[in-house]
């Protein structure tokens, strides 16, 4: 783990692949996940990269596939949509294929709405294969929500993924690293330099597979140690990156 510092450099499009994260890195964050605002330029900024990329750019999100969809919009369709922390991966001209629900999460979809009610400034997003209670509106809640998912995540055999201001409760077997490492195996994305820009600890095995990979990991946010090798400070010193692409 470092504490990088550099922004990353100048690479030429032909040697690269790009793997963005969503909430944090390409948008910003905001108090509610259906409150996240992608103007125009987002995705216009995603059209000009695939094309330049030639198809080799991945949205790595913990939303769902389902979800980029509908806060993107048809860009997300132009380019690899990865969800749901890597348990989904849809390639361009494809579809999605079919992943069941662990039954589990609708037991603890049931015990978390009791015990955070929105009323207490928490928030419960129900996801494809996940839940995430966020508690951006009262922090205090922070440790309760933590332990909260700990104890079903033991009980049910979910992983519990800690991320900015929220906790979440998803089926295993995946990570955004897998999914990096996965696409990278293929042919279109393989014999390139894979870059992942991502701004939290769920982004972490994405950092680290590209850098098994030969490439690196790109922190959005203030320094931390992390497996990434280069950072950016925000999301808008992002855009100015991937325009000087």
């Amino acid at each position: 783990m470092t504490l990088p510092a550099a922004p990353p450099p100048r690479i030429a499009a032909e040697a690269l692949s790009l793997f963005l994260d969503v909430d944090g890195t390409l948008i910003e964050l905001a108090d509610r996940p259906d409150a996240v605002i992608v103007g125009d330029h987002v995705t216009t900024t995603l059209d000009r990269l695939a094309a330049r990329l030639d198809g080799r750019l991945a949205l790595v999100s913990g939303r769902s596939v389902a979800q980029l969809d509908s806060i993107i919009g048809p860009a997300a369709r132009r380019v690899v949509a990865i969800g749901s922390h890597g348990a989904e991966t849809r390639c361009i001209g494809t579809d999605l294929p079919a992943r069941v629900r662990p039954p589990a999460l609708a037991e603890a979809e049931r015990a978390l709405r009791d015990r955070f009610p929105e009323t207490d400034g928490a928030l419960l997003e129900v996801k494809t294969l996940g839940l995430a209670l966020h508690y951006r509106q009262n922090p205090a809640l922070e440790d309760a929500a933590n332990a909260a998912a700990e104890a079903f995540g033991r009980e049910h055999g979910l992983v519990v993924q800690r991320g900015k201001m929220m906790v979440e409760l998803r089926a295993g077997g995946s990570n955004k690293g897998h999914a990096i490492t996965a696409l990278m195996a293929g042919p279109h994305f393989a014999n390139r330099l894979p870059l992942f820009l991502g701004d939290d600890e769920t982004d972490e095995a994405g950092f680290a597979a590209c850098a098994a990979l030969g490439g690196a990991g790109v922190l959005v946010g203030p320094p931390r140690d992390t497996a990434a090798r280069y950072r950016l400070p925000d999301v808008t010193a992002v855009h100015a990156w991937l325009d000087s692409l």
